[in-house]
């Protein structure tokens, strides 16, 4: 499988390079709305809940806390959102292109990724900016972003291949699992504190596998300090339980799959 990725490579880097253009083909301004449309979150969430709101979070005494923590949250959820929901619609997307050329069609899953994965860098890079001209940077422990970021692509990709196939056969997976993501975003602490929340809610919450991850991002970029690995363990497990998963689901029904198409 390793083999025919980079074989292909030259078709991988070709659709991702065309998919960036098409997005922003017969505009003005071009490639400048990547950076424009984060760069006005970050402004909106800066003074709206910083300064206006006067947003606070417990324990921190930073203006910008609640800002940063709102950004962090919202960035690294839509980079898990864009790679799930883009691979369970990836075969029904490609379907001619999976009846007409010969491929290996492990392709079009690694072309969601590098989509999500160039955008969410372009975007996370202003953050970055961001929390350097406000002093916020965290210092030596940004580095353990690079670690919870792996783990969580291969969570959502594992968990994109699955429903992705599934959806091929059963369209009504697709639709379940959009509404479902809706309702997982509001079940994460992305846009509020695990504090406010009820004890006897926490048992069920920390059963969501995106807590962890999200609470490793909010301890690095908002504390400054280092995730607690052990949360970790859970959701590491479960992304490779998902990719070897869905790879094998994928390799069983990758025949049916072009039939069905």
């Amino acid at each position: 499988m390793v083999r025919s990725i980079w074989s292909y490579r030259g078709f991988i880097s070709g659709s991702v390079k065309r998919e960036f253009q098409s997005r922003y083909r017969n505009s003005l301004l071009g490639a400048a709305w990547t950076v424009l449309n984060p760069l006005a979150m970050i402004v909106v969430y800066t003074v709206i809940f910083s300064q206006v709101m006067r947003a606070r979070l417990p324990g921190v005494d930073s203006g910008f806390a609640y800002s940063i923590y709102l950004c962090a949250g919202v960035l690294t959820w839509g980079l898990f959102a864009e790679i799930v929901s883009r691979a369970q619609n990836v075969f029904l997307e490609h379907a001619n292109l999976i009846k007409k050329i010969s491929f290996p069609r492990i392709c079009l899953p690694v072309i969601v990724v590098l989509n999500a994965g160039i955008n969410f860098a372009i975007i996370f890079s202003l953050f970055v900016l961001f929390l350097l001209a406000t002093g916020s940077f965290p210092g030596a422990s940004f580095i353990a972003i690079f670690p919870v970021l792996t783990i969580q692509i291969a969570f959502a990709i594992g968990l994109g291949i699955i429903v992705g196939v599934l959806n091929v056969f059963f369209r009504d997976v697709g639709q379940f699992f959009s509404v479902l993501l809706q309702f997982w975003f509001w079940f994460t602490p992305v846009v509020y504190p695990v504090s406010i929340l009820p004890p006897a809610l926490l048992p069920y919450f920390n059963l969501n596998p995106m807590v962890p991850l999200v609470t490793a991002y909010h301890d690095i970029l908002v504390h400054g300090g280092w995730p607690q690995w052990d949360t970790l363990a859970v959701p590491a497990v479960l992304a490779a339980l998902l990719c070897v998963l869905g790879m094998r689901m994928f390799r069983k029904r990758v025949g049916e799959i072009v039939d069905e198409l």
